[in-house]
């Protein structure tokens, strides 16, 4: 599944492209290899069938049988990411409302592969950016029921993130950089007033609170035409919520958004601004990365890019929902 965005000018990570089946470490990650892998570490698992699926940009994924999924690392930072889901999943999955990926197993660095790796639960579904929502009112519901769960205060030791989690005033070198890069015609001034209204918002005065991080169609399954799960936590952090929130324009369809508000009944009006804002930023993003050409940043899909100028018409004819 799709890995984590990093929001342009909080400061911005991008890692080193390589081809979809080497790690940076010129490894090359095949179907054989995670059965070897498993045969000497989980032989018990070993017997299950692989097949590759889309994975992220960190990690590698291998459907292993039909609940679980291999998670191979062919980026510098996926270790240190699994580490943290590893850590923390298993605190939070219990009170979450929606199925999310948890540990079940842990492979560890080898000479045929010098990194860790996981085996984790599988969450079914279609990534929203490949799919569409269609029980919009559902959907605000069940997303607005899970952010409620999640956003909890966290623990002192909670990880914090080092490239998103700041103020919208502390990412504006991101937003310029994203907005000068996307083709907008007449709505770019529309766009710089929903930022810069952003950026006025009063900042974050509760306490840091459990956070995806990194809410994007990518890392939402559908089923049965509304959201069936979340994935991909190696972003999680401790934080303002309206960087959680923003998915009411990037996730819920037009016109379900005041509904989701209604539901999650915990932002007030500074913290909406925030997340507008940010979402405006985060579907710039998107679209970067989804686009061809000399412009488009790597790491992204081509689906990104629809599915980033979809939440940005959203973002600005739907003001806070």
């Amino acid at each position: 599944m799709a890995a984590g965005i990093p929001e342009s000018g909080c400061p911005v990570r991008l890692p080193r492209v390589r081809s979809l089946h080497m790690t940076d470490s010129e490894i090359e990650i095949t179907a054989e290899l995670v059965h070897d892998l498993l045969k000497d570490q989980h032989p018990d698992l070993a017997g299950l069938a692989i097949r590759e699926v889309a994975g992220g940009w960190d990690n590698q994924m291998w459907r292993l049988g039909d609940e679980l999924v291999v998670r191979m690392p062919r980026t510098e930072r996926a270790p240190d990411l699994q580490r943290k889901e590893r850590r923390w999943l298993p605190v939070l999955a219990p009170r979450l409302p929606l199925p999310v990926p948890t540990p079940v197993r842990i492979g560890e660095p080898c000479a045929r592969f010098p990194r860790l790796w996981s085996v984790m639960t599988w969450v079914s579904g279609e990534p929203l950016d490949s799919t569409s929502i269609s029980r919009d009112d559902h959907a605000a519901d069940t997303l607005a029921g899970f952010l409620r769960a999640l956003h909890v205060e966290a623990p002192a030791e909670a990880p914090t993130s080092s490239d998103r989690g700041a103020h919208p005033k502390k990412c504006t070198d991101g937003f310029e950089k994203s907005l000068q890069a996307v083709a907008l015609g007449g709505v770019a001034a529309d766009v710089r007033a929903v930022w810069d209204d952003a950026v006025a918002a009063p900042e974050w005065e509760g306490p840091p609170l459990w956070l995806h991080g990194d809410l994007h169609p990518a890392n939402v399954v559908v089923s049965d035409g509304t959201l069936s799960g979340v994935i991909d936590f190696g972003d999680m952090f401790a934080g303002d919520p309206a960087w959680d929130l923003a998915a009411a324009w990037l996730l819920i369809p037009a016109g379900a958004g005041s509904r989701f508000f209604e539901v999650y009944a915990r932002a007030d009006e500074a913290t909406i601004r925030r997340a507008r804002g940010l979402a405006a930023l985060k579907s710039l993003f998107l679209i970067r990365m989804g686009q061809n050409g000399d412009r488009g940043l790597p790491g992204g899909k081509p689906t990104w890019g629809p599915a980033g100028r979809a939440a940005l018409e959203r973002v600005l004819t739907s003001g806070s929902s």
